[in-house]
């Protein structure tokens, strides 16, 4: 009868150990990626100053657009009148 060897081979011990450190390395990077995420999530989105600056300029733009079309608005009202009041005088003519 022969016997099995009950150590297991010198190069299965060195695959396993270094399957092992790269284990090691992997976990050791997620748990830097997780508190690197934990620490973005806690503060607000580093975008949201952006944002709220062009949400700022967009509604003065608007603002400005509306205050414009106002004028041109009463332009064409003194402009209507002043042709009816052209047509008026023509036709007393």
């Amino acid at each position: 009868m022969s016997k099995e060897p009950t150590k297991p081979s010198e190069s299965l011990v060195q695959q396993l150990l270094a399957e092992r450190r790269e284990l090691k390395v992997t976990v050791e990077r997620l748990r830097l990626d997780l508190a690197e995420v934990k620490t973005a999530a806690a503060g607000p989105d580093p975008r949201l100053r952006d944002l709220q600056g062009e949400v700022e300029r967009l509604r003065y733009q608007l603002a400005s657009a509306r205050a414009d079309a106002g004028l041109m608005r009463e332009e064409r009202d003194e402009l209507r009148a002043g042709i009816e009041h052209v047509l008026e005088q023509m036709s007393e003519l």
